[in-house]
């Protein structure tokens, strides 16, 4: 018996170091690794807007992420967690404040403008200062949408674009975005030409470019 005994245990030794070398195993998906420390905002009320919010949110935890609810986006850089972490990347996909004008009106515009300005001087306070770290905003492009002016309201609040690359829904396997607002929050809705913005701080050689 002993001679299976110490093979068993060397089967067991060497699964421990196959787990080991995989958790330790860099994974890309676009512009995201499996070591990078990554801040997702957005969601909230999710067990009134989504069928599956809560089992989705409970999944997230169960798989080692802090899944924290009520966070206003535009205050979250004085929440008493998030205000003591910094993150390599932060992502807000489809920022929107609700329909509560026509999606063309002045007033529309303004109050999606408004969310923006407040999202991006939080995010800069929460996002890396080693020259890493990044703000994402993955936003719909065209008529009114250009008229947030998202890339100005960067660099008023000292960032600057980085990048801006096409987004493609199909790249993220499982991910289904939502209305979020009204009677039908938990439908999807036509993502058409949409781009994800990377701005990253500003500094005296960016300043130069």
């Amino acid at each position: 018996m002993a001679p299976i005994q110490q093979v068993e245990e060397e089967h067991d030794e060497e699964q421990e170091q196959e787990q080991e070398t995989s958790l330790n195993t860099e994974k890309w998906n676009k512009h995201y690794s499996s070591k990078h420390k990554i801040l997702f905002v957005g969601e909230e009320k999710i067990e009134k807007k989504y069928s599956n919010g809560i089992s989705n949110a409970r999944e997230l935890e169960e798989r080692g992420c802090i899944v924290l609810y009520d966070v206003d986006v535009k205050v979250m850089s004085q929440h008493f967690f998030l205000k003591t972490q910094r993150f390599d990347r932060i992502v807000y996909n489809f920022p929107h404040v609700g329909f509560l004008y026509p999606e063309n009106s002045y007033c529309q515009i303004q109050l999606n403008k408004k969310l923006l300005k407040g999202f991006m001087t939080n995010a800069k306070a929460l996002i890396k200062k080693d020259g890493g770290g990044e703000i994402h905003v993955t936003h719909k492009e065209g008529d009114p949408y250009n008229k947030w002016d998202l890339v100005r309201k960067a660099e008023k609040r000292g960032l600057f674009l980085h990048q801006s690359v096409p987004f493609f829904k199909d790249d993220y396997p499982g991910y289904d975005n939502k209305r979020a607002h009204g009677k039908l929050s938990d439908l999807s809705f036509p993502v058409g030409e949409a781009s994800t913005y990377k701005f990253k701080l500003q500094t005296s050689l960016s300043n130069s470019l």
